[in-house]
């Protein structure tokens, strides 16, 4: 019932909020379209893209893009952050968890380093839902933690009692009930203490949700009897309608069906005036439940047919089974009554035990039926899940190897080249006041000047090819172009050609792809013995496509042992990662050819 109201009550806050704001929202439209003043630009964007995030996901992104774009233009990164985290809602709101977690960490990021506390309370608040949903929850626990710390320090009392309520949610999905109503009590009593009506309802409305679960119904009917109350005060009539459905499920759960029926009915009445589809399909969906336990099966599936007739396209095809299941059902049952008929005219007492027999033995079937396509489904999910949490894995793999590049080329950069630098400065200063008594001693000194000169140009050259500039500016072409410009043209001659990369592309694929190439000529000036490598990156409509051939000695592909390598196993897990697919064409004594193929969004 908790998850069941939690869902109505987003869904009916979105259809409020976008009546009310209609008007706002068309003024902060014009300004977008006509202003030509930045901050005017940028603040409208912010504002459109925030109400439209329970209203239109996809435009919520067209206007938080295009305030971006004037965002980074006047380097506002405040604003730019609160344009990301709007991104990142609408990805959420989308099902795009990924995309949502890289918004909000960019978020972070900015809202940290600008001491922007109370806004990075709200992102690590929608961080803390982000994981609440994929896992684990323990991460997701963190980031409620630490939004808390926030709330606290800046005393925002709205704000810690939503991570109380927040956390409360988290705790019922762990099954930790105990700790569930602790949290949202604690909500509660904040809300008294700000006077908070609506929000005291919804706490109390909480606590009654665990109780069911807990069948403590006694409690819940309490809790949800002081949540009407006051909603019938505030004249809040989806609220009320929730109230009653929530009513309808406490009933149920206790098998008092007509009671149940009656709260369904009255939830009805005011979803109908309200015209309130989701609330409407739940509710008839509940309906259907309870006849079918009552038996009467004709009842349940005209409830069921109301429900499926409120459901949206993505429910289609588990509607359809349902009607099927509840018709074979209902069919069942007339066939059975027949049956039972002619055994009374009948009154024999054969034909009884063979129709008891019957109806066993289709139980068994049905039921072992039910249980195979449960088994199938079970194990389908548990397939996904692998998959999903193979990819969660590799993302956090590579995205932390290239944050310690990263980390180990700023180290190299400003640590030590700047300290060899500074010994160079300081040798060349004392070079005149010191009183060299042979050509051999000053050769010698000019000679570990020298050394420190070359040692400084290779710290350079290795924070460089760790963490390339032309990368991070100019995209992936300029980069690969200025690694190979580095290697000596007389240990191997390298072309290259390019085609379609005038346009940036997503970082995440530049910067595996460079690794990629960077990789491979690697294992070509290391290997293959070489006297020429032709690369070649074109981009098009299907994606990226990368070809790196040499003429060196080639080696076997079949050769199972060459694959077992580190470098070619890196090769493959960040090409995986990327969706994309790699191939390797070489015999000994024909040189390599590596074709990379990796998908490219628009």
């Amino acid at each position: 019932m908790r998850k069941k109201t939690c869902l109505l009550v987003a869904v009916i806050l979105m259809a409020a909020t976008t009546h009310a704001q209609k008007e706002t929202i068309d003024s902060l439209r014009n300004i977008v379209h006509n202003s030509p003043e930045p901050d005017a630009l940028i603040s409208a964007c912010i504002n459109l893209s925030a109400q439209l995030n329970l209203s239109s996901f996809d435009e919520n992104i067209e206007f938080a893009r295009k305030g971006i774009d004037a965002a980074i233009k006047k380097n506002d990164s405040v604003s730019l952050a609160k344009l990301y985290r709007n991104l990142g809602m609408a990805h959420y709101f989308k099902g795009k968890f990924d995309s949502a977690a890289f918004y909000y960490y960019k978020c972070v990021d900015i809202f940290s380093s600008k001491k922007q506390l109370n806004s990075l309370a709200s992102v690590y608040n929608d961080l803390g839902k982000l994981y609440r949903k994929i896992g684990p929850y323990s991460r997701a626990q963190d980031f409620y933690d630490k939004a808390l710390r926030l709330y606290t320090q800046l005393k925002d009392k709205n704000g810690i009692a939503t991570i109380y309520n927040e956390a409360g949610v988290l705790y019922e999905y762990e099954g930790k009930f105990d700790d569930a109503i602790k949290s949202y009590k604690a909500s509660l009593e904040l809300c008294k203490e700000l006077n908070d009506d609506v929000g005291i309802a919804y706490s109390l409305n909480f606590i009654a949700g665990v109780y069911v679960q807990q069948k403590k119904f006694a409690e819940a009917e309490e809790y949800n009897t002081q949540a009407l109350n006051i909603r019938e005060k505030l004249k809040d009539s989806f609220t009320i309608a929730l109230t009653y459905t929530d009513f309808g499920g406490i009933y149920s759960a206790e098998k008092k069906y007509d009671k149940a029926e009656e709260s369904y009915a009255k939830s009805n009445k005011v979803a109908i005036a309200l015209g309130y589809a989701d609330l409407l399909r739940n509710n008839y969906s509940e309906l259907s439940n309870i006849a079918s336990a009552k038996g009467d099966y004709k009842k349940a599936l005209e409830y069921f047919q109301q429900s499926a007739a409120y459901k949206d396209s993505i429910y289609k095809t588990e509607t359809s089974k349902q009607v099927e299941e509840l018709s074979a059902r209902y069919d069942t049952a007339e066939k059975e009554k027949q049956i039972q008929q002619q055994q009374f005219e009948i009154t024999t007492r054969n034909y009884w035990i063979a129709g008891i027999s019957g109806l066993l033995l289709l139980g068994s079937l049905l039921g072992y039926s039910y249980y195979n396509r449960f088994k199938l489904k079970q194990q389908a999910r548990l397939q996904t899940e692998i998959l999903k949490q193979q990819d969660l894995a590799t993302k956090a793999v590579i995205e932390a190897e290239e944050k310690e590049r990263k980390r180990i080329a700023g180290d190299l950069h400003d640590g030590v080249g700047q300290m060899m630098s500074a010994a160079r400065m300081n040798l060349s200063a004392i070079q005149s006041n010191l009183a060299f008594t042979s050509e051999e001693q000053r050769n010698n000194f000019e000679k570990v000047v020298g050394l420190i000169d070359e040692s400084c140009q290779e710290v350079r050259t290795v924070s460089h090819n760790m963490m390339p500039n032309a990368l991070l500016k100019s995209g992936l072409a300029s980069a690969v172009r200025e690694f190979l410009d580095k290697i000596d043209q007389h240990i191997i001659k390298i072309s290259m050609f390019t085609e379609g990369l005038n346009e940036r592309i997503d970082s995440n694929v530049e910067t595996v792809l460079y690794r990629v190439i960077q990789e491979c000529v690697n294992n070509v000036i290391k290997h293959s013995k070489a006297g020429e490598l032709d690369i070649s990156l074109i981009k098009d409509a299907d994606g990226i496509s990368a070809t790196i051939e040499d003429n060196g000695k080639g080696f076997d592909v079949t050769d199972t042992d060459k694959f077992n390598g580190i470098g070619l196993k890196n090769i493959k897990s960040r090409i995986d990662y990327l969706k994309g697919t790699v191939e390797w064409d070489s015999t000994p004594g024909n040189g390599t050819l590596v074709a990379i193929h990796v998908p490219v969004n628009k």
